[in-house]
C-alpha cells in the first residue's frame, strides 16, 4: 500500500516554474574549461542558498530530466544533501511530505533501474539524513515502510543495505565525532529501534541471506557487512542463535561469500558483553569452525582470504585475553577455563604469525603481544608455555628475514610496508625480551655465532638478521644505555663474545649495502666494547674509511657512515688518539669543498660533510697534541674553506646565470656551515684559545663578514654568516666585537623585516655574553638600530600578505626581547645616556607594546622591561623626569592592558602577563612608597569610576604580601570585565 503511494505522482505547489539551467550544468562535464567549471560552481552555490532550489534539483531527478548524465544527477543530489543537513530540521510539515515523497520516488527508481556505485552511496546517504531527522518522532514507520520496497527485486534490497550501513555511518560509527546533541539524538533513535524494527531487521537480514546466497552474492556480502555494523549495539541473541550461525558458517565454505561471512564472525565476537559469555561465544564460534577445517588451510590458500582468518583468530585470541584479565578478578574457575580456550588458540597464532605473507603473519600480532603480556603476569610458566615462547621467538626470527624480491637500491611501496611489519615483529621481540631475557640471549648468540662464523656460506637475509638481532639487543635488553659490557657478567660475555666476531670475522667485507649499515649502527651502538677491547679499533676506523664505509659505492652507506663516525669518535675520544694522523689522511679528500666548479663530484654531501667537519674538530680538540699542532691540524681542515671563499663570492657575483648563480650562494652558505661545525668542539674547558686555534677562525671571520654587502641572495649569505657568528661569540672572546659593526653597518643600509628579526638574537647573544664591554659601541648603534627596525614595521604591506604580516609580528617580538636583554644584563647606560626624547618615544613603544600588542608572552616581557626600569631609575636618586613617566604612562598602562577586549584572563600565557604588571605595580610601591598609593587612592582611581571603599580595598591590597596582591589583582579584573 505504501510502495503504491509512493509511486504517485511527484509535484510542487509551482510546477513550471522550475527550470534548471543547462548552461551552467555544461561545467560539470569532465572536458569543461575552467571558466564552464567556475559558472557550474557559482551556480551549485547559488541552489544551495536558495529556498527552493532542492526541491528544483529533485525535481529533475524524479523526472528523469538527466537520465544517463551520472555527473549532474550527482550535483542534485548534493543540493538536496545539502538542505538536509541544514535547513530541513526545522521544516514545515507540507515540506516534510515533499522530502518523504523524493523519498519514495527514489528508492522507487534505485529498485527498477541499475545505477553506477557512487550514486547509489549518495541516494542511500540522502535517505539516512532523512531517518536521522524524523525518525521516530516525524517517521516512526520508516522501517516498515523501507521493508516494503523488497518487492521491487535485488535492485532494491541492495539500496535497502545501504542504506543501513549509511544509517549506521550517522548514528553508531564511533569513529565520527559527534556534538552532545547528535550525541543525544543518536541514542534516541537507538533506543526506539531495539523497541520498535530491530526484531523486523533481523528477520530480513536472514531472509536475504537465504534468497541471495547463489544469486547475488554481492549482495549477500553487503547483508553480512550490515550485520557487522549493527551486532555492536543490538541483543547478541538476534544474531548468535540457531538460525543465524548455521547459514554464516555455511559461507565459509563458499568462495565468493568466505571473507565477508570471516569478517562479521570477527565483528560478533568483538562485541562487548560479559566475560564468561564472551569465551563461550569465541569457544563456540571456534568448534564449529575447526570442524569445517577452515581453521587448517593448505599452504596455497588464497591470500586475502587467510588474511581475514588471521584477522579472526587475532580478534579470538584478543577477546579471550580481555576476559581472563576481568575473570582473574572475580572468577578464578572461569579464568582457568578462559585460559585453557586461550592457550589452544596459540597453534592457530603460531600457524598465521609464521605465514609466509606479511599481510597474514601481522594480523595476528596483537594476539601475540597480548599473549606475551600474559605469560608475564604467569609464575610460574608451565613447560608448554615455556615451549610457546621458544615457538614465537623462533618464528619471529624467521619472519624478519628480508624476502628476496625486496629492492634495496629503489625502495618503494613494497619495502616500506615490510619496514612498518618489521617495526611489529621488533615490538615482539622485544616484549619476549623482557618476558625471557635468557631465552632471548642465548638464542641470539647462537644465530650470531654460527651465522658470522661461516657469512661467506651464508645467505644475505640471514647475514643481515643476525647483526640486525645483535643491534637490537640493545634496547631489548633491560639494560642502562652503555652498560651492556657491565652488570650482569653472563650478559657481558654473550655481548662481548657477539661484538668480537662481527668485527674479527670480516664480515663487514661483504659489501652489500645493508650489511654495511648494520654493521656500522651496531659498531657504534656497543662502542663501550671497545674500551674494553682497543686492539680492535684500528680495523674498525680503517672500515669507516675505506670501501666499506666513506667510499663505498653506495650513496646511503656513504651518507649513514657519516654520522655514525662522528657518533663514534666522540664515544671514543680518548682511544682514538694514537689514530688521528692517520684519520686526517685518510679523509683528507672529503673534506674538500663542495662547488660548482668541480661538479659536486664528491663522495659526501654537503650535508654529509658537516658531520665529517664536527669529527675532524672533535679529534683536533680532544687531542694530546701541544696547542701549535692543534692550532695546524684546524688551518689544514679548514684551509679548502679558506683557498676557495673570496673566489666563490667574486664569480657569484660576476655570474648571470640565475640557476649558477644560486649554485654559487648555496656553496658560499656552505662553507660558513662547515666551519661553524667545526666549531662545535670546542668547550669552556678546551677553549679556542687554549687549543692555539684561535686565528684560524679569526681569519675566516675576516673572509665572511666581507659577504654581508654581497648584492644578490643576500639571505642566503646572511644565514651563513649569522650562523658563524652565533658560533664565535660562544668559542671567542673579545676578538668578535670588531666584526659586529660590520655586520651591523650593512644590515642597516637595506633593512629587511627577517633579516631584521634573524639578526637580534645575534645582538641579543653579544649583549648577554659581554654586557658592559659592549655598551659604548650599542650606545652608538642602539638609535640607528632602533629606527630602522620601526622604519621596516611602518612600511606600507599588503593586508591579505600574511607572510610579510607574520614576519612584522616577528620582528616587533623580537624588538621587545631585544631591550628586555638590554634592561637585563646590566647595560642599562645604553638607554640612559640616549636623547631624552629619543629615550621617551622608547619607553612609549614598551607602553605600547604591554598594552596594545595582541601576544602575551610579549605583553609579559613589556612589562618585565618596565618593572626592571622602576626599580632601577623610580626612586629618588633615579633618572630626572621618570617618575613622571610612571605616573602618566606605565600605572595607567597596569590598568588599560587588562580591560582590553582580546586580554583573556582565562588563558595561561595571559595569566602570566598579568601577574607581571601586578608585580610591576608593587616595585612601583617599593620606589615610591605612600606617594603612590595617595595617588591611586586620590587622583588615578576616582576618575576611573571607583568608588573610595573600592579604591581603599585595591590600595590596601597594593600594600600586602605580593602573593596575595597577585591573586586580588587577577579576582579585581576579572569582576571588572565581567
Amino acid at each position: 500500500m505504501f510502495l503504491k503511494a509512493w509511486c504517485v505522482d511527484y509535484s510542487y505547489s509551482q510546477r513550471g516554474t522550475f527550470v534548471m539551467d543547462d548552461r551552467a550544468l555544461q561545467g560539470l562535464a569532465s572536458l569543461a574549461s575552467w571558466q564552464e567549471q567556475s559558472s557550474a560552481l557559482q551556480y551549485f552555490e547559488q541552489l544551495k542558498q536558495s529556498a527552493d532550489g532542492w526541491k528544483l534539483c529533485a525535481q529533475a531527478i524524479t523526472e528523469g530530466s538527466y537520465e544517463g548524465n551520472d555527473h549532474i544527477k550527482f550535483f542534485c543530489l548534493q543540493v538536496i544533501e545539502h538542505y538536509l543537513r541544514g535547513r530541513y530540521l526545522q521544516s514545515s510539515q507540507a515540506e516534510h511530505e515533499l522530502v518523504r515523497n523524493l523519498i519514495g520516488r527514489l528508492l522507487q527508481l534505485q529498485g527498477t533501474k541499475p545505477d553506477k556505485s557512487f550514486l547509489k552511496n549518495k541516494v542511500s546517504q540522502v535517505i539516512s539524513l532523512v531517518f536521522v531527522v524524523d525518525y521516530p518522532r516525524r517517521w516512526p514507520a520508516f522501517y516498515q515502510d523501507l521493508l516494503h520496497t523488497f518487492s521491487l527485486g535485488p535492485l532494491a534490497v541492495d539500496m535497502y543495505l545501504r542504506v543501513l550501513l549509511q544509517i549506521d555511518s550517522e548514528v553508531v560509527d564511533r569513529d565520527i565525532a559527534h556534538t552532545p546533541q547528535e550525541t543525544e539524538r543518536n541514542t534516541n533513535i537507538k533506543d526506539a529501534m531495539r523497541e520498535q524494527c530491530v526484531q523486523r531487521l533481523a528477520d530480513s537480514w536472514l531472509q536475504i541471506l537465504n534468497k541471495y546466497e547463489a544469486s547475488n552474492t554481492e549482495v549477500v556480502c553487503t547483508c553480512l557487512e550490515v550485520i557487522g555494523k549493527y551486532i555492536s549495539w543490538i541483543d547478541i541473541g538476534l544474531i548468535a542463535n540457531d538460525k543465524f550461525v548455521p547459514v554464516i558458517i555455511r559461507f565459509m565454505s563458499n568462495q565468493l561469500l568466505r571473507e565477508s561471512a570471516c569478517d562479521c564472525i570477527h565483528d560478533i565476537i568483538s562485541k562487548g558483553m560479559d566475560p564468561i559469555a564472551k569465551t563461550k561465544l569465541v569457544e563456540s564460534f571456534s568448534d564449529v569452525l575447526e570442524n569445517i577445517g577452515v581453521l587448517n588451510p593448505s599452504e596455497d590458500e588464497d591470500a586475502d582470504f587467510l588474511a581475514k582468518m588471521s584477522k579472526l583468530i587475532n580478534c579470538m585470541g584478543v577477546q579471550l585475553i580481555s576476559s581472563w584479565q576481568k575473570l582473574t578478578k572475580t572468577n578464578l574457575q572461569a579464568a582457568k577455563d578462559t585460559l585453557a580456550a586461550i592457550e589452544s588458540k596459540v597453534p592457530l597464532m603460531f600457524r598465521f604469525l609464521g605465514n609466509e605473507d606479511d599481510d597474514v603473519s601481522g594480523a595476528v600480532a596483537c594476539f601475540t603481544t597480548d599473549y606475551i603480556s600474559l605469560l608475564k603476569q604467569m609464575t610460574p610458566l608451565s613447560a608448554k608455555q615455556r615451549e610457546n615462547i621458544e615457538t614465537l621467538l623462533i618464528v619471529v626470527i624467521n619472519k624478519m628475514k628480508f624476502d628476496e624480491s625486496y629492492n634495496f637500491d629503489h625502495e618503494g611501496e613494497d619495502e616500506a610496508m615490510f619496514q612498518e611489519y618489521r617495526k611489529q615483529l621488533k615490538v615482539i621481540f622485544n616484549n619476549l625480551a623482557s618476558l625471557d631475557e635468557q631465552l632471548v640471549l642465548v638464542t641470539v648468540h647462537t644465530l650470531v655465532t654460527r651465522t658470522l662464523s661461516q657469512w661467506e656460506n651464508m645467505e644475505l637475509k640471514d647475514i643481515e638478521v643476525a647483526i640486525t638481532l645483535l643491534y637490537n639487543l640493545g634496547e631489548a635488553l633491560p639494560t642502562p644505555v652503555g652498560q651492556h659490557f657491565s652488570g650482569d657478567p653472563a650478559k657481558a660475555s654473550a655481548i662481548h663474545d657477539m661484538m668480537r666476531l662481527l668485527v674479527t670475522s670480516r664480515v663487514s667485507c661483504q659489501g652489500h649495502m645493508i650489511v654495511m649499515i648494520h654493521f656500522f649502527e651496531t659498531v657504534v651502538r656497543y662502542d663501550r666494547f671497545f674500551q674494553c677491547e682497543q686492539q680492535h679499533i684500528p680495523d674498525v676506523l680503517m672500515a669507516f674509511m675505506d670501501e666499506r664505509g666513506f667510499h663505498h659505492r653506495n650513496g646511503q652507506v656513504r651518507s649513514r657512515t657519516a654520522y655514525l663516525f662522528s657518533r663514534f669518535i666522540k664515544g671514543l675520544k680518548s682511544q682514538v688518539q694514537n689514530y688521528i694522523d692517520d684519520i686526517f689522511k685518510q679523509i683528507g679528500d672529503l673534506l674538500t669543498l663542495n662547488t660548482p666548479d668541480n661538479g659536486y663530484q664528491h663522495l659526501l654531501s654537503n650535508e654529509d660533510q658537516l658531520f665529517l667537519y664536527e669529527t675532524a674538530g672533535n679529534l683536533i680538540v680532544s687531542s694530546n697534541f701541544p696547542p701549535e699542532k692543534k692550532g695546524e691540524l684546524m688551518k689544514q681542515v679548514l684551509a679548502p674553506i679558506a683557498a676557495k671563499f673570496t673566489a666563490l663570492m667574486k664569480k657569484m657575483v660576476a655570474e648571470v646565470d640565475a640557476d649558477k648563480q644560486l649554485a654559487y650562494a648555496h656553496s658560499i652558505n656552505n662553507a660558513m656551515a662547515l666551519a661553524s661545525r667545526a666549531s662545535k668542539a670546542f668547550s669552556n674547558q678546551l677553549t679556542m684559545q687554549h687549543c692555539g686555534c684561535e686565528m684560524v677562525f679569526v681569519e675566516l671571520m675576516r673572509m665572511f663578514v666581507q659577504a654581508v654587502s654581497v648584492p644578490v641572495h643576500r639571505q642566503l649569505i646572511h644565514v651563513g654568516v649569522r650562523q658563524y657568528l652565533h658560533r664565535m661569540v660562544v668559542c671567542m672572546e673579545h676578538e668578535i666585537l670588531p666584526f659586529v659593526p660590520i655586520v651591523l653597518e650593512n644590515l642597516l643600509k637595506q633593512p629587511d623585516t627577517k633579516e631584521l628579526y634573524d639578526f637580534l638574537p645575534l645582538l641579543n647573544q653579544i649583549i648577554t655574553k659581554f654586557k658592559s664591554a659592549i655598551s659604548p659601541f650599542l650606545q652608538e648603534v642602539f638609535m640607528p638600530v632602533v629606527t630602522t627596525i620601526f622604519r621596516v614595521l611602518t612600511q606600507p604591506s599588503d593586508s591579505l600578505d600574511q607572510v610579510a604580516l607574520t614576519e612584522k609580528r616577528l620582528l616587533q617580538k623580537g624588538y621587545y626581547s631585544f631591550l628586555a636583554t638590554i634592561v637585563a644584563n646590566d647595560v642599562l647606560d645604553v638607554l640612559k645616556n640616549q636623547e631624552p626624547q629619543n629615550l621617551h618615544e622608547v619607553l612609549l613603544t614598551v607602553v605600547q607594546g604591554a598594552t596594545d600588542f595582541p601576544d602575551p608572552p610579549s605583553q609579559k616581557t613589556c612589562f618585565n622591561i618596565l618593572r626592571r626600569l622602576v626599580g632601577a631609575w623610580g626612586g629618588k636618586d633615579g633618572l630626572q623626569g621618570f617618575p613622571d613617566f610612571i605616573y602618566k604612562n606605565i600605572i595607567p598602562a597596569c590598568f588599560i592592558a587588562p580591560m582590553k577586549p582580546d586580554f583573556d584572563l582565562r588563558d595561561a600565557q595571559t595569566s602570566l602577563a598579568l601577574g607581571e604588571m601586578a608585580s610591576c605595580l608593587k616595585c612601583v610601591v617599593d620606589e615610591r612608597g605612600d606617594e603612590v598609593v595617595n595617588f591611586l587612592f586620590s587622583d588615578y582611581l576616582p576618575t576611573h569610576q571607583m568608588s573610595q571603599p573600592q579604591a581603599q580595598e585595591f590600595c590596601d591590597a597594593l600594600k600586602s604580601d605580593s602573593k596575595l596582591f597577585r591573586n586580588y589583582f587577577k579576582t579585581f579584573f576579572t569582576k571588572a570585565k565581567s
